[in-house]
């Protein structure tokens, strides 16, 4: 099955991929970006996800492009360790769709979807705390400040008592109905599901979502040869500004701390390819409402 990614033709154009290069795609997902890359020229992709069914639907498409295409499970955010046990030196590109995929979307047996009823998971990897270990386990205080600090709730804590007075609840159903109850009548007129912010929030609490951008980042930083590509692709304001705020910090000179301090400029690691983010054409999103939120941004890795 092809899977057709978020910007696919942004991301090619941002990456310029190129016979002998290598490429990573940090977030596998259904392959798409790797097998779009792969058929643009003679190269080698290392393909990372943190679920396993990723990888293992991958398999078909890495015995198709056999010993172009590795596939490793584990989190992105370790996509340096991951180039060097495969032998090689440096990427000349890396790609990052951030959040939740279709697939994962599509299967209410993984939890993540408010819309259809399944157990309350959201875990990534399938492994650790589950959604329904957070809301039936911790106090008023902490879910607040995950509702708040995550999805941006600022009914949080009203929301954060109901669930505290309605535990246990273990179906996605249930959550999702227990808030659009909270929130009332004109909340559940709105174009988006009165829950979608919290189950944001607990789905980025429970993978450490934000901690693992930020270090997959770094990550990128450190392995991209000069001339390399780094394309992010966001879909909510939290991912996407830590992708502004980390390309803005390394594509100019630091600012003086003092307006009477001598300036002092730092080597740019990164030169933007384009000033803001780009957002997906109209025809994509309405092929796919889905692309509506997506935002990418892109740099060029500087030599040292």
């Amino acid at each position: 099955m092809n899977h057709t990614p978020v910007m696919l033709e942004e991301v090619l154009a941002a990456l310029k991929p190129r016979d002998g290069g290598h490429y990573i795609d940090g977030t596998f997902g259904g392959g798409g970006y790797s097998r779009a890359i792969l058929a643009a020229c003679d190269c080698r992709v290392l393909g990372i996800d943190r679920d396993p069914e990723a990888i293992a639907r991958g398999k078909a498409l890495a015995a198709l492009y056999r010993g172009r295409l590795t596939l490793v499970h584990g989190e992105f955010s370790r996509l340096d360790a991951f180039l060097a046990a495969a032998g090689e030196a440096g990427s000349d590109g890396v790609v990052l769709d951030l959040g939740v995929s279709s697939f994962q979307f599509d299967q209410p047996a993984r939890g993540f979807s408010l819309r259809a009823d399944g157990p309350l998971d959201m875990r990534m990897s399938g492994e650790g705390l589950s959604a329904a270990d957070v809301v039936n386990t911790e106090d008023e205080k902490t879910l607040t400040g995950i509702l708040l600090r995550y999805g941006e709730e600022r009914q949080a804590r009203r929301i954060a008592r109901a669930i505290i007075a309605a535990r246990p609840l273990t179906r996605t159903s249930e959550l999702a109905e227990l808030v659009s109850r909270v929130l009332g009548p004109a909340a559940r007129r709105q174009p988006i599901h009165p829950a979608t912010r919290t189950f944001q929030a607990l789905r980025i609490h429970i993978n450490d979502e934000l901690g693992e951008l930020e270090r997959a980042l770094e990550a990128s930083t450190r392995v991209l040869k000069p001339h390399g590509r780094l394309a992010v692709v966001s879909f909510h304001s939290l991912e996407d500004r830590i992708v502004k705020r980390f390309l803005s910090a390394n594509s100019s000179a630091a600012p003086r701390a003092s307006r009477h301090a001598p300036e002092t400029r730092g080597t740019p690691l990164y030169r933007l390819l384009k000033t803001g983010a780009q957002t997906p054409s109209e025809a994509e999103v309405a092929q796919n409402p889905r692309a509506r939120s997506a935002k990418l941004r892109a740099a060029e890795r500087l030599a040292a």
